[in-house]
């Protein structure tokens, strides 16, 4: 039970990295949407329905079993401890956010401030945190999941909020490549909720040309960073100004 688990959580995964949804799956095996929702509910695809979801993907279905057994063993969350060691070494914050993002090791050490043997002690911590597998030659195995994430509120999102948020805001944002738009509106929440899933769908793709873009020379790439933001609001000073039976609470 639990090998089939894994199996169809990797499918999942694979079904959100793919951008295909339960309406697609259900168009393939010519059933309802609600019956594949209960399909996955109750772990019961058939081995021809399976295949036929992994054709709908490109892939064979060894394909999904290598990838289940590649992530088996990765870590998609790190301990407050191990979060707050990378926030407090910034060089192994720099190594690990460089390696997440494809770099290879001699691109990190030939243009930062950091040699060889230094590098090498950082790459020995970040094995140790299990965000990489440190192999000969100074190789790495990236060994972080699909779905990592950083802690809710924990270390590393605090340290961007108030160390580098700021200073990623204090731009004119009229330099070729920078762009800002500000735009607000009176929304229904269903309309809220379109909108949010949205944002998710081009946070995918962002991801998903950062995977793309690796094999990219590190002369043709930038560190490129993108901040979108929604939420019921309005601003104090409007808040201010309401009756008090016409104030809202979001």
């Amino acid at each position: 039970m639990r090998q089939t688990r894994l199996l169809l959580e990797t499918l999942k995964r694979e079904l959100k990295k793919q951008q295909k949804t339960y309406k697609q799956v259900a168009e393939v095996l010519e059933l309802s949407e609600a019956s594949v929702k209960r399909l996955f509910a109750e772990e019961s695809f058939s081995l021809e329905r399976l295949d036929s979801i992994c054709a709908l993907l490109h892939l064979e279905f060894g394909d999904l079993v290598r990838l289940m057994e590649e992530n088996v063993n990765l870590t998609s969350e790190l301990s407050h401890e191990q979060e707050t060691e990378l926030v407090s070494d910034i060089k192994l914050l720099l190594m690990a956010h460089f390696l997440i993002n494809g770099l290879r090791f001699s691109d990190i050490t030939d243009n930062y401030d950091i040699s060889e043997t230094q590098g090498i002690q950082l790459l020995a911590k970040l094995d140790r945190m299990k965000i990489i597998e440190l192999q000969p030659g100074n190789r790495v195995k990236m060994m972080i999941a699909n779905n990592f994430r950083w802690i809710d509120k924990g270390p590393i999102q605090s340290f961007y909020k108030y160390a580098i948020q700021p200073e990623f805001l204090d731009s004119s944002f009229n330099l070729p490549g920078e762009f800002q738009l500000f735009v607000s509106g009176m929304l229904t929440r269903d309309s809220n909720a379109e909108l949010i899933k949205k944002i998710q769908r081009l946070a995918i793709e962002l991801a998903e040309m950062n995977t793309k873009d690796q094999s990219a020379q590190l002369e043709q790439k930038f560190g490129t960073s993108l901040m979108l933001a929604l939420r019921p609001w309005e601003p104090e000073v409007f808040q201010q100004l309401r009756r008090p039976q016409a104030r809202k609470q979001f």
